[in-house]
C-alpha cells in the first residue's frame, strides 16, 4: 500500500510509540519477519499450524506471548491485525488510558454502526430481519457498536487463563468510521491505498 508492505503500517504505528515497551511480529514467512526486523520489530516464528486459514489470532497470540515469556515477564498486551493499517498514534494513547483509567480487563478497537435492513441468506432466498411492511426510518434504527478489528487490550495473566481476547470487564474505544477498513480482498487494496492518500493530503 503506498509503495510500502502492508505490515509497514501497523508496524510504524507502534515502534516508535513510547507507551509501548516492544513490537513483536509473528509470522512463517521469512520474507515478513525479514521486513519486520529491518522495521525494528523484534520477530517469532509462528509455526505452519498456526499460520493457515482457520487459526485464529487468539492461538497465534497465545503462542507468541509463551515465546516472549521465556525471556521477560509482560503483563498487557495489544494484538494488533494488520489488515486493519489505518490508525494513529492518538488511538494508541486514548486506547491505553481508557483501558487503566476504567480498569478493564480487555478492550477492543470499535466503530458506530446502525442495525440497518439486513436479509438473511438461505440457499438462494432471501429472508427480511426487519417488518417490510413497518419499514422503520433509519435515523430511528438501533445504534449498536461493532468490533472493527483494528486492535485488542487484553490483561496477559487473564488471556492466559481464558485464551480468548475478550473477557472479564469489556471495554471499548471508538475510532473514526474511516480508520474500520479492513483488508481483505485485492478489491479492498486499491479501496485503502485510495484512502490512505487521501488521508495524506
Amino acid at each position: 500500500i503506498n509503495s510500502k508492505p502492508l505490515i509497514y503500517w501497523s508496524i510504524k504505528s507502534f515502534i516508535k510509540n513510547k507507551k509501548i515497551k516492544k513490537t513483536w511480529v509473528s509470522s512463517d514467512s521469512k520474507k515478513i519477519l525479514k521486513i519486520s526486523k529491518k522495521l525494528g520489530a523484534n520477530t517469532i516464528v509462528r509455526p505452519k499450524i498456526l499460520a493457515n486459514d482457520t487459526a485464529s489470532s487468539d492461538l497465534t497470540w497465545l503462542h507468541a506471548i509463551k515465546i516472549i515469556q521465556k525471556d521477560e515477564k509482560i503483563d498487557f498486551v495489544i494484538g494488533v491485525q494488520p489488515t486493519s493499517p489505518i490508525r494513529e498514534n492518538k488511538d494508541i494513547d486514548n486506547s491505553l488510558k481508557k483501558f487503566f483509567k476504567k480498569k478493564y480487563d480487555s478492550l477492543f478497537s470499535a466503530s458506530d454502526k446502525h442495525e440497518g435492513f439486513l436479509w438473511e441468506l438461505k440457499k438462494k432466498n432471501v429472508k427480511p430481519e426487519y417488518n417490510i411492511f413497518r419499514r422503520p426510518l433509519r435515523q430511528k434504527l438501533k445504534k449498536i457498536i461493532c468490533e472493527n478489528g483494528s486492535f485488542y487490550i487484553f490483561n496477559v495473566k487473564k488471556f492466559l487463563k481464558y485464551k480468548n481476547r475478550l473477557f472479564g470487564k469489556i471495554g471499548y474505544y471508538k475510532m473514526d468510521k474511516y480508520k474500520s477498513f479492513q483488508i481483505d480482498t485485492k478489491e479492498d487494496l486499491f479501496i485503502a491505498e485510495t484512502l490512505m492518500k487521501r488521508l495524506k493530503n
